[in-house]
């Protein structure tokens, strides 16, 4: 497995963030970024959008909790063979999540290359 300790891990994910266009940012309201080591069920997904897609804010009232947009650190360095690759994956696992937040279809990401 890749090694990348969590600081510079998380330096990568803010690094990924900082190299998104300012389009796709923009409306992100009330979202938060996580890292984790693995999913709780121990799946091998890399990230996870968890919340209301904006096509889905109609029922999204004052005091919700953040939506949430979490990566996760070890699926993430096994499936990367050196660091390249890491950044790469990390930048599209951000665009995959925050599409979901848009209420994009894991299918039309798929269609789009974000998947």
């Amino acid at each position: 497995m890749l090694e990348v300790s969590h600081e510079e891990f998380e330096s990568l994910v803010a690094d990924g963030l900082d190299s998104l266009h300012d389009d796709m940012l923009q409306q992100l309201d009330n979202v938060i970024f996580l890292i984790e080591d693995r999913p709780a069920d121990g799946s091998d997904l890399l990230g996870v959008y968890e919340g209301f897609s904006l096509a889905e804010r109609d029922a999204y009232g004052y005091g919700e909790e953040p939506d949430r947009i979490t990566l996760f650190r070890e699926n993430l360095l096994e499936h990367c063979a050196d660091r390249e690759e890491l950044v790469a994956e990390i930048r599209v696992t951000l665009v995959h999540e925050i599409a979901h937040f848009y209420g994009i279809s894991e299918e039309r990401i798929h269609e789009l290359g974000w998947g």
